[in-house]
């Protein structure tokens, strides 16, 4: 054999690792972790910046917002940042890391833990590893506590980190931070992609409630139900369900409809109140949480509902089971139901098209049941514009004081009325792109998983030696020797040991 095959070989046989790598522990690879300064924050200080865990969970640090001590150390030294040092927090977000690569005069706070790299040993390298699968994994293992989970430097200090030769830790680096780079465009490109969706979606629901969706479907229509006929039997049938609900109070006639400043409509539509199509609103119930089950009725809440779109979300739905009476009754769902948020954040609309069972809802909400003969998804879908139903609830929120929706908003809204026909073609149409909207999210979604799973399966190939040539195959290809990780190590032990003993000769001759 060659000096160079005879070179000591580690990681190809019981460990698993690649040839010239070893397994260190974290702490062997670093000074001495310490802990922060403990204060509190003043946003409105001088003096040195207090660096929390709070700061670094995006990522990055945006310095300018990073408060200032209240009151700094007496050793301030201690506790300064430098330029390749590694913060990692140790409760909340535990385990979330962040390199130094630039900061002003700082210290770290006491939830961070600092761990400073040894000479010879890349912090680019230790910082990829502390986002690593295999790290996460151990960070579970490590974790303790039950309120407030959380980790201590000694159990830090003895996470098993695979390191390969000095060389081989630049290349990694250098390549993730590559890949990285790629998935990172990747996502925000994805991010726009939604971005896009979501404006495509207003912008089909303003064409729709003005008209233009369907200028040529009214070019080319025969026969079109004027809308006065329409209108009046809508009218007609109001009474009729007013009269059978309520048979003690004198028929009350809808709102009439205030137009100012709103767009002109195409010929054959007409403006009429919301009012004109409702013959029941109410808002939901409160003080329910003591009728929560685990199963049975859907009790609908705030998140129940979304804005753009006139499906209910029964995603982790609350279940209640309330008692006999006349609330329950009146706050009971129906098939063909429009629901509304009406306070927090008003105006998402929910069309119950398909049978849930029993449900009600909470104060939260708004219950609209249309007359029967109302074409029940195009009130919907206008409810839902933000040109249309939005703009106008943002206009019938008047005033500092006062907050969400009253039910006399909800009735006084100015619904642009086309023929019975052409609402039903401006449904087929309206939901006909948001279906195409919703297939290109879905793929979005799936593309953004991906895009997440990439980052993790980089980090793997990266620490298992599977991403770069390693040193040990290129040092037997250029027929050169190479310093394997675990004489790296020995390395900076002599050098270490060295360094205390010159130390420790200078200040016995100092005395």
């Amino acid at each position: 054999m060659s000096d160079i095959d005879q070179q000591h070989i580690e990681g190809d046989t019981d460990s698993g690792l690649p040839e010239g790598w070893t397994i260190a522990k974290l702490g062997d690879l670093c000074a001495h972790p310490q802990y922060g300064w403990t204060t509190s924050a003043n946003k409105n200080g001088t003096g040195l910046k207090l660096l929390r865990t709070t700061d670094i969970s995006g990522g990055t640090v945006n310095w300018s917002m990073v408060p200032f001590c209240a009151e700094e150390p007496n050793d301030p030294e201690k506790y300064l940042l430098e330029t390749g040092d590694i913060l990692v927090s140790r409760a909340g977000s535990v385990g979330l890391s962040y390199l130094v690569k630039e900061c002003p005069q700082a210290i770290f706070a006491s939830y961070l833990i600092r761990f400073r790299p040894k000479p010879s040993i890349e912090s680019e390298f230790i910082t990829l590893f502390l986002k690593s699968p295999e790290y996460w994994a151990s960070i579970v293992d490590q974790t303790s506590g039950i309120a407030i989970p959380n980790v201590n430097a000694s159990k830090l200090k003895e996470l098993e980190v695979p390191l390969p030769p000095l060389p081989e830790q630049k290349r990694i680096v250098a390549k993730v931070e590559e890949l990285l780079a790629r998935v990172i465009s990747a996502r925000k490109h994805l991010a726009k992609v939604s971005i896009i969706l979501k404006r495509f979606r207003q912008a089909v629901l303003a064409a729709a409630c003005s008209g233009r969706l369907t200028s040529d479907w009214r070019d080319n229509a025969t026969r079109v139900t004027p809308v006065d006929q329409t209108i009046h039997e809508i009218l007609q049938q109001r009474e009729e369900e007013w009269i059978k609900a309520n048979i003690s109070k004198k028929y009350k006639r809808p709102q009439d409809v205030r137009i100012d400043g709103l767009q002109a409509l195409p010929e054959g539509w007409k403006y009429i109140s919301s009012d004109t199509l409702i013959s029941f609103v109410t808002s939901g119930s409160r003080g329910w949480a003591k009728y929560y089950v685990e199963s049975g009725p859907i009790f609908i809440r705030v998140g129940n509902l979304d804005h753009d779109t006139i499906s209910p979300n029964f995603t982790g739905v609350q279940h209640v089971n309330p008692p006999a009476g006349q609330e329950r009754d009146r706050t009971r769902t129906q098939l063909g139901d429009i629901l509304i948020s009406i306070t927090a954040d008003v105006g998402m609309i929910a069309l119950l098209q398909d049978e849930i069972g029993k449900a009600y809802v909470n104060q939260h909400v708004s219950i609209v049941r249309p007359v029967k003969n109302t074409f029940r998804p195009y009130l919907a879908w206008y409810l839902a514009s933000r040109e249309g139903g939005q703009a106008q609830f943002q206009d019938l929120q008047r005033g500092a004081t006062k907050v969400g929706l009253g039910l006399d908003d909800i009735k006084s809204v100015a619904i642009p009325f086309p023929p019975i026909e052409e609402q039903q073609e401006i449904v087929r149409r309206v939901e006909s792109m948001f279906k195409l909207a919703d297939a290109v999210e879905k793929r979005v979604a799936f593309a953004t998983a991906r895009a997440k799973k990439l980052t993790r399966a980089i980090l793997a190939k990266a620490f298992r030696g599977e991403l770069v040539p390693t040193e040990a195959e290129l040092a037997r290809r250029e027929r050169r020797p190479y310093e394997s990780a675990s004489e790296l190590l020995a390395r900076i032990k002599s050098e270490r040991e060295s360094k205390q003993a010159s130390q420790k000769v200078f200040q016995e001759g100092g005395r």
